[in-house]
């Protein structure tokens, strides 16, 4: 028997992805134009419509357009929006986001919930199953997606690694896995960000992007030279554990005055409620710039000058064409990317001073959730070289 995952069944995925994306490319083809622009063999591609047809994601519909004569209208076949959704859940340090797609590919919707930062796995869980049958009327229906793309904070090992992920995440990828029914893939929720970015956000068609989100932590994601960047043990991406002040104030990863220090939502809160103003969350530090506040202007003056710093010295190691910047903390405005800006001009090697591009993210609180989808389709150019391996059994152990 061919191996879950052997190179056959490899092999037919791969021809079954590459029949359904030029149908989601062109939209309804006829058998014979489809085998024109797949160049499978008429055998393969006969077996390959036949596992699709029966499976549903494929349909059939008659050719209306020209004329034929005698006998049938010629055959078109197309994807069929009902034949599955795919999921994505992004599990943040405070809220949980979810978006689903259908098998068209067309975005179903999105949601998202806050929580408190200390809430059992085992309610995060069951608030994404919640919010996920708002998007989809209770009826989740994954067809032959068959998965379900998790983001989480911090560091995600190998995706091979089933067993030690479930237990460094404390068992969540089998609680999905049993809520759900499904395979579950997890990666690093910013890094999953940056990936949505560069297919549908402030970075399409970017071959080479940084990615920085500044939230409750500070993280990024980098695409480099068309696919997605993960590092070795999947730690691309921590940018927030850059130092920015030696003697600064102590890290959660262990370090001293890292950027998240100073950049993450509570910095930015604490230094301002210490300097004298008073804000309890980002809308009422929002406010205070709005009214004129000196104290918070000077504060995001300084925190968006580390932060163009940091990125002017990874451009320079780097050198990415767009800088996406996104998070909760970006709702201030020009009072940090003004800052940010001039800090990264002001580092930046000359050569590339004009050719990088800074740009507010675009896909908001669902960017880590969509994310998460395009892990599961695996279709994308960005994840060529991405590691594409199933879920261990042993997750649910």
């Amino acid at each position: 028997m061919q191996p879950r995952g052997g190179p056959l069944s490899q092999l037919r995925r791969g021809h079954e992805e590459l029949v359904l994306d030029l149908l989601r490319r062109h939209g309804p083809l006829s058998r014979s134009e489809l085998g024109k622009r797949c160049g499978l063999s008429r055998t393969t591609l006969h077996d390959i419509l036949t596992v699709l047809l029966a499976g549903g994601a494929v349909v059939t519909s008659a050719q209306d357009t020209a004329p034929r004569g005698r006998g049938r209208p010629a055959e078109t076949l197309t994807l069929n929006p009902d034949a599955g959704q795919a999921i994505g859940i992004d599990f943040a340090r405070r809220a949980v986001h979810v978006a689903a797609v259908n098998f068209a590919h067309e975005i179903v919707g999105s949601a998202s919930e806050p929580h408190a930062a200390d809430l059992p796995w085992e309610d995060r869980v069951e608030l994404a199953e919640r919010l996920v049958g708002t998007l989809t009327g209770g009826a989740l229906r994954l067809g032959a997606l068959n998965a379900i793309g998790v983001g989480v904070v911090g560091p995600v090992g190998d995706p091979g690694d089933g067993a030690a992920s479930a237990r460094r995440l404390d068992g969540l990828p089998g609680l999905l896995r049993k809520r759900f029914g499904v395979p579950v893939l997890v990666d690093n929720n910013t890094r999953l960000a940056a990936l949505a970015e560069s297919i549908w956000g402030a970075a399409a068609g970017g071959q080479d992007v940084l990615y920085l989100r500044l939230s409750h932590g500070v993280g990024g994601g980098l695409v480099v030279g068309g696919s997605l960047h993960r590092g070795m043990y999947g730690l691309s991406g921590e940018f927030g554990h850059i130092t920015v002040d030696p003697a600064g104030a102590r890290c959660d990863c262990g370090g001293t005055g890292c950027l998240e220090t100073v950049a993450s939502i509570r910095a930015v809160l604490d230094a301002y409620n210490v300097a004298g103003g008073r804000a309890d969350d980002v809308p009422a530090l929002v406010a205070a710039l709005e009214s004129g506040d000196a104290v918070a202007l000077d504060l995001l003056r300084d925190v968006g000058t580390r932060i163009g710093i940091v990125l002017a010295a990874l451009c320079n190691a780097i050198g990415p064409g767009v800088i996406v910047i996104g998070g909760e903390l970006t709702a201030t405005g020009a009072a940090l990317i003004g800052p940010v800006e001039e800090a990264l001009s002001a580092h930046i090697l000359p050569i590339s001073r004009h050719r990088v591009h800074l740009r507010r993210a675009t896909l908001g609180e669902a960017a880590g959730a969509l994310g998460g989808i395009a892990l599961v389709l695996h279709e994308s150019p960005l994840l060529s070289r991405y590691p594409a391996t199933e879920p261990d059994p042993a997750e649910d152990s």
